[in-house]
């Protein structure tokens, strides 16, 4: 009867799919071996560590980097998820150029930064899409210019003015460290005043809200867009706090110099050490934003131990003892002996949880995303400017996910149109 039919015909199409799987998997995929081997190099990872992450054999990986053996179309499918490439880059003569779309500031232990991982291109193309949005979503709106923006392009003006430029802007002052109790306290209260004049600030230990894609300390602190428009700090959440915080104050130091870059500054030096003239003179900045040096020497005692100093200067000035022990080193008050022996001391102790993950879910997502752009996001879809799916494709969740951040920044969900 009709039933049997049904079923007889949905064996078919059963029986189609099987046959086309069972075709696809033994299908050898020409892949270019030096391709292979250019998507592993790209993580920075050996062939023993690639293999284990693709499920194979070390020496199949090997055969395949050699040109031996070619992996089949399913198994280039799931190297190409795996190392975070494009199934089509594996079929290339040659690999691509794949540089970075901000000026490169990076330098660790004097020496040029590795090829950028995928994991850090790829959050940066992500930054970078929600950033444009922003500034097109501002630009409909008529928004003016951030006058700070830019304020300070020469590199020849004393960190001193841009620092005092950036305290009065934002009201970073002795009331604002009274009030939070705790470095994290502190780090979101800066964060809330940089993003209440219109920086967005991102904050995030994870590519996306993929929590297997950490970031590295290693590979970068933060990043700046100077935009006049839609101005942006990134911060690395997996980083310390108190390097977090000394970190938004450098990137801030960027925009107020109009200068975009990526940073990662070698901060077993001095301020005036660092290789880059925008990086040594971000760094000066930064310090003085954090703890003010004419403040920071009145309270510094010499007669004490250095410890003492330090406990003593981090509560004062609601950051670390790590950016005190930093700022004494800057201003002489301890020799480059006297700062390896206390940085290892302050580096050995426990790190305190990321940004990256972890926590109440919808918080922690609008840390990533900026709590600027996430609402005017959202209240663009509620308006009917953005389709709600545009905006959820936008943030990287589904649409019910969406729904909940909504619920989260206002009671309320954006109507789908």
């Amino acid at each position: 009867g009709p039933a049997s039919a049904l079923v007889g015909e949905a064996g078919l199409f059963f029986s189609a799919d099987r046959e086309k799987v069972r075709v696809m998997a033994a299908t050898e995929a020409f892949v270019t071996p030096k391709l292979i081997e250019w998507a592993r190099l790209r993580h920075h990872i050996g062939t023993d560590s690639a293999a284990q992450r693709l499920n194979i054999k070390e020496d199949t990986l090997k055969a395949w980097e050699s040109g031996v053996a070619r992996p089949t179309l399913r198994q280039a499918q799931v190297l190409a998820n795996k190392l975070n490439v494009p199934l089509g880059y594996l079929f290339l003569d040659s690999p691509p150029e794949e540089e970075l779309p901000l000026p490169d500031l990076r330098m660790v232990a004097g020496e040029p930064p590795q090829q950028p991982s995928p994991d850090f291109i790829d959050l940066l193309y992500d930054v970078l899409r929600k950033q444009q949005w922003y500034h097109e979503y501002l630009e409909s709106q008529r928004a003016l210019p951030r006058d700070f923006v830019g304020r300070f392009q020469s590199n020849h003006v004393r960190p001193e003015i841009i620092a005092t430029d950036i305290r009065e802007t934002l009201h970073v002052d002795s009331a604002m460290r009274e009030m939070a109790s705790t470095w994290e306290g502190f780090l979101r209260e800066f964060i809330r005043r940089a993003e209440g004049v219109g920086v967005l600030v991102m904050r995030s230990g994870i590519v996306k809200n993929s929590t297997r894609r950490k970031l590295s300390v290693w590979e970068f602190r933060g990043f700046a867009i100077s935009d006049t428009l839609a101005p942006l700090v990134f911060i690395n959440g997996n980083d310390a706090r108190a390097a977090q915080i000394f970190t938004l104050a450098h990137e801030l130091a960027h925009l107020w110099m109009g200068a975009s870059g990526i940073s990662n500054p070698d901060y077993r030096k001095k301020s005036s050490e660092q290789n880059n003239n925008i990086e040594r003179l971000c760094d000066s900045v930064a310090a003085e934003v954090v703890t003010p040096r004419v403040e920071f020497l009145l309270r510094w005692n010499d007669t004490s131990e250095t410890m003492f100093n330090l406990q003593t200067l981090a509560t004062r000035f609601r950051v670390s003892r790590w950016v005190v022990l930093r700022q004494a080193y800057d201003l002489g008050k301890l020799n480059p002996d006297e700062y390896d022996e206390y940085y290892e001391r302050l580096r050995q102790e426990q790190r305190q949880p990321s940004a990256g993950g972890g926590g109440d879910f919808y918080p922690t997502f609008v840390l990533r995303n900026s709590s600027v752009l996430t609402s005017a996001l959202i209240a663009s879809v509620a308006e009917g400017r953005v389709l709600h799916r545009d905006a959820a494709r936008l943030l990287s969740i589904n649409v019910s996910t969406l729904d909940g951040v909504a619920r989260h920044l206002f009671g309320v969900q954006p109507n789908r149109g």
